[in-house]
């Protein structure tokens, strides 16, 4: 999951080298939870106009976890 993460916002940034992924473990509803870390430029590009591509990369995350009966959840930092 976090190499689908790393591919995705890796094609959005211009900066590659500055993108950190870390991974919480499992709570107690069984979610994980991937923190998605940027440079400051390139948040605006992972975000989009109204959140929109934010919003894709979670509905990509959450369907290919979905199909590995996984629970996870996508927050940009």
């Amino acid at each position: 999951m976090e190499k689908l993460l790393r591919t995705i916002v890796t094609e959005l940034v211009v900066n590659k080298d500055a993108i950190e992924i870390t991974v919480d473990e499992p709570n107690e509803e069984g979610v994980v939870v991937y923190h998605l870390h940027v440079a400051s430029e390139d948040m605006g590009r992972v975000i989009g106009k109204q959140g929109r591509i934010a919003k894709a990369i979670r509905t990509v995350m959450r369907a290919s976890a979905s199909r590995n009966d996984q629970k996870i959840m996508v927050e940009i930092d």
